[in-house]
């Protein structure tokens, strides 16, 4: 085997088991499991929903409506909004709300703007619940997902649960519906690594954490990334529950998702390093095996995936297998650029949604890689905008 066909093969069984190997192994292992979910409808443990709002006037009225109609005692539940800062009427909103329903809802203002994760850290300490919810702004969750992610505490091996992010999209645009299809196979790696260890990533918009494992984070950390791994440090499992489903809009244009998806992996990148310790398979065998599968190899899944390409187009003249897969890869990426033009255009193509999903995705890591690299973080960020 010649140099360039190592480096051939070698990228491509990397990039194989990223995205195919794992989740096999994960399916094989999920069925040796003996590991058997507790369940107990009684447990009803007193609640506070964090919020965390930017001028989120066009949203924030009817999530406080959502989570107040939630199937769960209405005694045990308060909420807690924490505005950074906002100057678009969105304090004004949750006071309104505040005043028609006496002691269910409090507004914290920061000022001066610090982000999403200072303003979570001011507002833990002033919550009264035994269970700490995490909602994004605009996150409307299902009638009976606040019962079935809290429920999820009766077993007391559990710190930190996560629930089912559904996208909504009516408009039917590319990157809808590759997002769409990354959830489910997001959704599918939570329940097997659920059942063989714990969650790896969650969903921000609809997590929970029991509030004595709670930890104080630095502005710049992702705390629906951090956070769980420092429940896990602490020897507690993270637990996906499908029941408990939040529906969120899509974000509607590739440049929207691409800004976004380049920040959660810039700040995902300084967690790992930051939390490194978690991928000593001495200390942390089933652990340190998941994250460094489902996020390590993940993130950087742009350099096999770029050496597969210049390795196989100085191969393609060599033979007429190597040439066959280099025109499938160049196929590819013409799909990909298609699904991106169609974006564009606001239409859609399945085929070449994936493939431009799949595409921006690995150029969003690259970038966020690239920041790293480079030593940037990033604290703030518009939402609905990446």
């Amino acid at each position: 085997m010649s140099p360039l066909e190592l480096v051939f093969t070698v990228s491509l069984v990397w990039l194989c088991y990223a995205y195919l190997g794992y989740p096999l192994l994960l399916v094989i292992l999920a069925q040796l499991s003996r590991r058997e979910k507790v369940e107990d409808a009684s447990y009803e443990p007193t609640v506070t929903i964090l919020i965390a709002a930017f001028n989120e006037a066009d949203f924030i009225g009817e999530t406080l409506a959502n989570k107040l109609a939630l199937e769960y005692p209405a005694e045990k539940v308060d909420i807690i909004v924490v505005s950074d800062e906002s100057t678009d009427g969105t304090d004004e909103i949750v006071n309104d709300a505040a005043a028609a329903h006496p002691g269910r809802i409090r507004l914290i203002r920061q000022v001066p703007r610090r982000g999403k994760t200072s303003g979570l850290n001011l507002a833990v300490p002033e919550a009264r619940g035994e269970i700490l919810v995490f909602s994004d702004a605009n996150s409307i969750y299902e009638p009976g997902a606040l019962a079935h992610l809290v429920g999820t505490f009766a077993d007391p091996a559990i710190g930190y649960v996560t629930g089912k992010m559904v996208y909504t999209n009516p408009d039917g645009s590319v990157t809808g519906d590759g997002c769409t299809a990354y959830m489910r196979y997001e959704n599918q790696l939570r329940a097997g690594e659920t059942r063989v260890g714990s969650v790896v990533g969650v969903d921000g918009g609809i997590d929970a954490v029991r509030r004595d494992l709670h930890v104080q984070m630095r502005a710049d950390q992702l705390p629906d990334f951090v956070l769980p791994l420092r429940v896990v440090e602490q020897g507690y499992r993270v637990a996906y529950e499908p029941r408990a489903i939040l529906r969120e809009s899509a974000l509607s244009s590739s440049a929207q998702e691409y800004r976004m998806r380049v920040r959660v992996t810039l700040r995902a990148l300084w967690a790992l390093l930051d939390l490194r310790q978690l991928m000593n398979p001495l200390r942390y065998p089933m652990f340190s095996w998941q994250l460094g599968s489902h996020k390590v190899l993940r993130y950087l899944a742009f350099i096999p995936q770029i050496a597969i390409f210049a390795s196989n187009a100085w191969l393609a003249a060599t033979g007429p297998l190597w040439a066959v897969l280099f025109a499938a890869q160049v196929l590819f990426y013409l799909l990909a650029g298609m699904g991106y033009l169609l974006s564009r255009a606001k239409k859609s193509f399945m085929p070449a949604n994936l493939a431009w999903y799949f595409t921006l995705l690995n150029l969003a890591c690259m970038h966020a890689c690239a920041r790293f690299l480079r030593g940037e973080k990033q604290v703030l960020w518009q939402p609905r905008t990446g």
